[in-house]
């Protein structure tokens, strides 16, 4: 198993990441070794690459477009305003402004389902305040993981309900009958694994840490004017914002495009003259600057889990690992996990890999004799355990998007490796005993 080209893949970018090299560049060796390895020419493997990056070009537009939005907001001093309203709220105490974080990351997913569109426009106003606190942002990328990610593996709401439609569907293509109330009632074992990994991140992040001397100046300006109560005046600008923001969230849950709710949300500030069309190119530089790297990020990696599929890979380590099985259950679950994570690790989306692992789970898990509901956990917490801390994770992404906007924080040891630690480690235990359990 230890040369398969997926495990060597996958090992070759998490060790690159950890290393520091760049998310972009990891990826591309990454594929390049996997596919190599695979026995394709390097060409194939980079024209496989490169094609399935279309994969996600409209993730990459709607992030652009988001922080182009993000920009436009920040240019009126709505999110000043939004700031200032926190820090009266907080009232100094860090662990109110984490839940904050948890609270609005789990909104985005469920009742207003604009997922990480939320972080440009929340968090880099609120890093001044932050660094005030002295807070450590590793656990606020904690807190803003669990939000993302918890309730779509609990709940059937907004992003849920795809993720437990995808799990029942496939798992019923794959010749096990299952009916979408059957999801929920199972796999509340992973929402109790995010929210043990969110307390225990409370603890671990507890202690002061220091950040630049700027956003410290910006933070004690802001703590000013909330001990002054200074008076806030809304004007007709921050109205059109408001309009802007709405109306974005309403195209986007009318037509399912988030690129096309960012435009008409620019084009209602230009139109309100709450932004100016001369500002429109450093708008759009500084949405680049916010969210470009994401954007390529993910289109990389969308040929990078083409490269994946096409090594075959995945196969060979299914053949390999009911081998190992030996018809014990425990020992069943934990490799069934553990794939599940070196799957996903690479892919960076748990929705993209059901798919994968129904086909593989299924007949497994019957074979081994687990029931329904024990294989709808494994394959729910399979599925989310790469998605907590992989390098291509949207999860993992969007929060660096936000804290790092000040250049202070790192995507790989403030984010992932955070976020990998604190979540995948309660949901490979829980899974395991929720998959004896049932």
């Amino acid at each position: 198993m230890l040369t398969n080209p997926v495990v060597l893949s996958v090992l070759a970018m998490t060790i690159l990441c950890l290393l520091k090299l760049n998310v972009i560049f990891s990826l591309i060796v990454a594929a390049i070794v996997g596919g190599v390895t695979a026995g394709m020419p390097i060409s194939k493997t980079m024209s496989v690459l490169i094609g399935g990056m279309g994969g996600n070009s409209e993730t990459a537009l709607s992030y652009i477009l988001l922080g182009t939005l993000a920009a436009a907001i920040h240019k009126t001093g709505a999110a000043e305003i939004l700031s200032m309203k926190i820090a009266e709220w907080i009232k100094g105490r860090k662990i109110t402004l984490l839940l904050i974080f948890a609270f609005v990351a789990c909104l985005s997913g469920t009742v207003i389902p604009v997922h990480i569109a939320f972080i440009p426009i929340l968090i880099p106003p609120l890093l001044s305040l932050m660094d005030k606190l002295k807070m450590d942002r590793r656990g606020a990328a904690c807190a803003l993981a669990f939000g993302l990610k918890a309730p779509y593996i609990t709940l059937p709401i907004g992003y849920g309900l795809i993720f437990h439609g995808i799990i029942k569907d496939q798992m019923i293509a794959n010749g096990m009958n299952v009916t979408l109330d059957m999801v929920w009632k199972a796999n509340w074992i992973g929402g109790l694994a995010m929210l043990i990994g969110l307390i225990v991140s409370f603890f671990t992040y507890r202690k002061p840490r220091e950040y630049g001397v700027v956003a410290i100046a910006e933070s004690e300006q802001l703590a000013a004017a909330v001990k002054e109560k200074v008076e806030i005046k809304v004007t007709s600008a921050h109205l059109a914002t408001l309009v802007a923001g709405v109306a974005a969230l309403g195209i986007q849950l009318k037509f399912g495009s988030l690129p096309l709710g960012a435009v008409v949300g620019i084009g209602i500030m230009l139109i309100a003259k709450a932004i100016k069309w001369s500002d429109l190119d450093e708008l759009l530089n500084g949405g680049i600057k916010m969210m470009g790297l994401i954007a390529f990020v993910m289109l990389v990696a969308a040929g990078y889990a083409s490269v994946i599929r096409e090594t075959g890979g995945v196969q060979h380590i299914v053949t390999a690992a009911a081998g190992m099985m030996g018809g014990n259950k425990l020992i069943a679950a934990s490799v069934m996990l553990l794939l599940g994570l070196l799957v996903t690790m690479g892919i960076g989306t748990s929705f993209g890999t059901v798919p994968i692992l129904a086909a593989i789970y299924v007949p497994l898990a019957s074979a081994v004799g687990f029931s329904v509901k024990s294989t709808i956990l494994l394959i729910a917490v399979a599925g989310a355990l790469g998605d907590a801390g992989s390098p291509a994770s949207d999860t993992a992404l969007g929060p660096t998007a936000g804290l790092n906007a000040d250049g202070q924080h790192d995507h790989i040891w403030d984010t992932c490796v955070p976020t990998f630690l604190h979540y995948n480690i309660p949901l490979l235990i829980l899974g395991v005993i929720g998959a004896l359990m049932f």
